[in-house]
């Protein structure tokens, strides 16, 4: 059976060792590049210069790095398509599944040898991939202080892994049931993909609970958030406050003075008539202020990452053992 699953499977494994030879060359070569421009321009960059070269570090690299991490993103869900969906369904329409499953070797045995080989290779696909570009992206990464967004959570690590292990799985019982392999792929395809969009922007953020700190108003803060709001009815807003590393859930923060009550639209006013931006917000600065935030801290990052992998495996160990069953009764 190891054999014949190896015969089969070769084209398989010949195109993905290839792809995975090219990408690692690539990432290899753009993290020697992102690590040279870290060393020489970033390392003991001066105040007035950092926030430039940052910039400039984020531009030159960061789109190359986004797009490898959707393309690795989307490769367990290739993985599901091309390998789990046509691996029932081409026996049953081939029809060799009436030679294949009265031999010597039962069903069951010749799924779980099936099965199981195909799956280490997916979950080496991914974690391979997904290794070359933690390493390749770490200063990005570094630099970015954002680990926790999907496109990088998603992308690095251990949770690839099992992405890998749950599209092929997924793939498979998808096509045992459907028994057709188009159908069984574009069904495949559609939900992983949901499932992919609902983790990351419904679930993830609940596998912990998030904690909810106060925040006094300081000089740092400006430098941490994407912009300000004012509001006749409701006062100063801060809009996209972040902590670095860490993963804010709250999008935005309404100030409050040292009693409790609303920082109002006629104090701001009076600040932002101060003079320049440093005048303004130091004049906010003196004015008491705080506000309440809600985040995930950075040191939950791996404590999520082993959750998630958890979660995926559970449900891939379900659906493989829905598949045994289905196999034995139903095909």
């Amino acid at each position: 059976m190891i054999w014949l699953t190896w015969r089969q499977f070769r084209a398989q494994s010949i195109v993905a060792a290839g792809a995975l030879a090219l990408f690692a060359a690539y990432l290899v070569y753009l993290g020697l590049a992102s690590r040279d421009f870290y060393d020489t321009k970033i390392v003991g960059c001066t105040p007035d210069t950092c926030r430039l070269v940052t910039q400039q570090f984020q531009n030159d690299f960061g789109d190359m790095y986004i797009l490898l991490g959707f393309v690795l993103i989307a490769v367990p869900g290739l993985i599901g398509i091309f390998w789990g969906a046509p691996l029932v369904t081409r026996e049953l329409e081939e029809h060799t599944d009436r030679l294949v499953w009265n031999q010597s070797v039962t069903r069951a045995r010749w799924l779980a040898v099936k099965l199981g080989g195909i799956a280490l290779a997916a979950v080496a696909v991914t974690g391979l991939f997904s290794l070359l570009l933690t390493w390749s992206a770490s200063r990005y990464d570094y630099v970015l202080a954002d680990r926790f967004a999907a496109s990088s959570f998603d992308a690095r690590n251990i949770v690839p892994m099992a992405y890998g292990l749950f599209a092929f799985v997924l793939g498979t019982v998808v096509g045992m049931v459907v028994r057709r392999t188009v159908p069984a792929m574009a069904i495949t395809l559609a939900v992983f993909a949901v499932v992919q969009v609902l983790i990351p922007s419904v679930v993830r953020q609940h596998l912990m609970p998030p904690v909810t700190t106060t925040v006094t108003v300081d000089a740092s803060v400006f430098d941490r958030i994407d912009g300000i709001s004012l509001r006749e009815s409701g006062g100063m807003f801060l809009q996209g406050y972040s902590i670095p590393g860490g993963w804010s859930l709250s999008t935005e923060a309404q100030l409050l003075k040292a009693d409790g009550s609303a920082y109002g639209s006629e104090d701001a006013r009076k600040c932002m008539a101060a003079g320049s931006r440093e005048e303004n917000e130091a004049c906010t600065v003196a004015a008491n202020l705080h506000f309440s935030h809600t985040y995930h801290p950075g040191s939950r990052y791996w404590p999520f990452q082993w959750i998630e992998l958890s979660l995926y495996v559970t449900v891939s160990a379900l659906l493989a053992a829905f598949g045994f069953w289905w196999l034995r009764r139903k095909v």
